[in-house]
């Protein structure tokens, strides 16, 4: 049984060893691996803790539990573009910053479960959706976002990693 709860300091590590973990298996093969070969839980806790002591005021981290209390998966959400200024249709949008499972773990629930709980808080704050942001050629994070209700809405990016431009596609739901 996997359980959410607000991300304290003494889960940084765990959410650090996810997320590196998690961007050398979903990224690889898209993401130049010197960029992913660079990445270490230590620089990443580092920033990460900065961040963590210092996150501005609508920016919610939660993570995933197992029974055994080990944090399994992170999801950071927030304030989102805002769009419809003018137009009489204002709606406040907040937008999924990331979201990480332990890789030996995706495809276990623990994803769903977590997005659950992202969606959850998001209504709590009263957003009226969330955007999100993932990169074109992640076709199994794209799957997952979509079977979660998002679309993509035709909006694009690009990221440099190592000077390999990677476009992103934005993803969007309505809650």
């Amino acid at each position: 049984m996997v359980t959410v709860r607000a991300m304290t300091g003494t889960d940084i590590e765990a959410v650090s060893a996810i997320r590196v973990t998690g961007w050398r298996t979903a990224y690889a093969g898209i993401v130049p691996r010197t960029w992913l070969e660079r990445m270490t839980v230590e620089e990443d806790a580092r920033e990460r803790r900065r961040r963590f002591a210092s996150a501005p005021g609508g920016v919610y981290d939660l993570v995933a539990v197992d029974a055994r209390g080990a944090v399994v998966g992170w999801a950071c959400l927030g304030p989102g573009p805002d769009e419809g200024a003018g137009t009489g249709t204002r709606t406040r949008t907040g937008e999924l910053y990331a979201l990480y499972v332990l890789p030996a773990l995706v495809g276990s629930g623990v994803g769903r479960t977590l997005i659950k709980a992202v969606h959850a808080r998001a209504r709590e704050l009263g957003l009226g959706r969330l955007l999100l942001w993932v990169l074109e050629d992640n076709a199994r994070a794209r799957r997952f976002y979509e079977r979660s209700g998002y679309a993509a809405d035709g909006a694009v990016q690009a990221d440099e990693y190592d000077g390999v431009s990677l476009p992103e596609v934005r993803y969007r739901l309505a809650l």
